[in-house]
């Protein structure tokens, strides 16, 4: 055997087994989060009002603040239960998943604003994925055609939150992450209204949310009759032409999400420019753990955002399925390092932020609103990442 052959057999062979430890370690790493979010959901069931959800705990009060269903992170608790269920198949996470359902379900009627996407899909879309009840499906379909309500004509978006004083018809970059809803209720028994409008509202914001280099805007204020953009501002995050971390991962998914259901190809494109102003970006740390806002003066002392880091994960795993050989190589890893970063640092003590699995995330800093706590959506994105991971790396 020739000896340049010879090396080039041992080196496939090592990178072999180097995989094989890596998976091996994460398979482990990821059953041990598994068990470990169980046990602290079934410390959080406990301490939760019977007519609210969990919204955060807030470590500097030693707090546990619940919302009532209106509130549009409600769907996220029953999500987070159902996916640690599909993960342990434990009885009594599945008997609190089932009842949470019951309290969340009036919500497939909200047009209070877009949120309805979060509140429903994630709690109910997640539930069916599991078990195919035609109930569930029925809470669906009837919540993309609620859905729809926001929806202005002459703005080809949805509008997000209602006129104020300080906006007209405002869209903000979350809207995104609603049109799963729609494009899922489309093609599983609703109408193409459903997906027009996702793919009308996605069209517009592509159009008008990003900047050059990829990043976006967290809100455009619209004239509804004409659709002309009033202004370009921001709510949660540094500044207006700053890049805020979770609006950055909102995006990120929503448009790797849309290409999903579509395979239009400026849906990838964008994707992929998103996620190289992320993983490019000279501000974010080695652990790829963002801080709050990308812009933000005080870095490399800002307060990190776990609840960005998580979405940018799931999103990331799904947009290696998209992606060349290379591509799918970077995305996989970057994930692996936000979740073992989540894994550890991050993550709580055995039973302590009163049962939510994750700690360090920021809600709205500029509001000094749920700064350095746990909150309930970075738990939901944290579980759906190590589900896909299973699913898709460790086959």
């Amino acid at each position: 055997m020739k000896p340049i052959l010879r090396l080039t057999i041992v080196a496939g062979l090592l990178l072999s087994v180097f995989v094989s430890d890596a998976q091996q370690n994460m398979r482990a790493l990821i059953k041990e989060d598994e068990a470990f979010a169980a046990a602290q959901y079934k410390l959080l069931m406990q301490k939760v009002p019977v007519d609210k959800m969990p919204q955060n705990y807030d470590p500097a009060k030693d707090q546990l603040n619940a919302s009532g269903v209106d509130w549009w992170t409600s769907g996220f608790y029953p999500g987070t239960l159902w996916l640690i269920y599909k993960a342990t198949k434990d009885p009594q996470i599945l008997a609190e998943a089932k009842k949470r359902l019951t309290i969340e379900e009036p919500m497939k009627y909200y047009t209070g604003n877009h949120d309805i996407g979060f509140m429903i899909n994630c709690s109910f879309g997640t539930a069916y994925q599991l078990t195919k009840d035609s109930h569930y499906k029925d809470v669906l379909l009837t919540a993309a055609q609620t859905a729809t309500k926001r929806y202005r004509r002459g703005m080809h978006a949805i509008q997000s939150w209602n006129k104020s004083k300080k906006f007209n018809a405002p869209v903000i970059i979350d809207n995104m992450m609603n049109l799963e809803l729609l494009e899922w209720a489309s093609g599983n028994g609703g109408t193409k209204y459903l997906a027009e409008v996702a793919e009308n509202h996605a069209n517009t914001t592509l159009k008008n949310h990003f900047r050059p280099d990829g990043s976006s805007y967290h809100v455009v204020d619209y004239d509804t009759a004409t659709g002309a953009v009033l202004k370009r501002v921001t709510h949660q995050g540094y500044a207006d032409a700053s890049a805020w971390s979770r609006g950055q991962a909102w995006g990120l998914y929503g448009y790797t999400m849309m290409y999903r259901f579509t395979k239009k190809p400026e849906y990838l494109a964008q994707a992929h420019k998103i996620a190289a102003f992320i993983l490019t970006n000279p501000h974010l740390p080695a652990d790829k753990v963002p801080y709050w806002d990308f812009d933000a003066l005080d870095i490399p002392h800002a307060p990190r955002d776990v609840s960005a880091a998580a979405v940018m994960a799931s999103a990331l795993l799904e947009l290696a399925q998209y992606s060349n050989a290379k591509q799918k190589t970077a995305y996989i890893s970057d994930a692996t390092t936000i979740l073992k970063a989540l894994s550890t640092t991050y993550r709580s003590k055995p039973g302590g932020s009163k049962g939510f699995i994750l700690t360090q995330s920021v809600g709205n800093l500029p509001s000094k609103s749920e700064v350095n706590v746990s909150l309930s959506y970075a738990d939901y994105y944290f579980m759906e990442a190590l589900d896909r991971y299973k699913q898709w790396v460790l086959k």
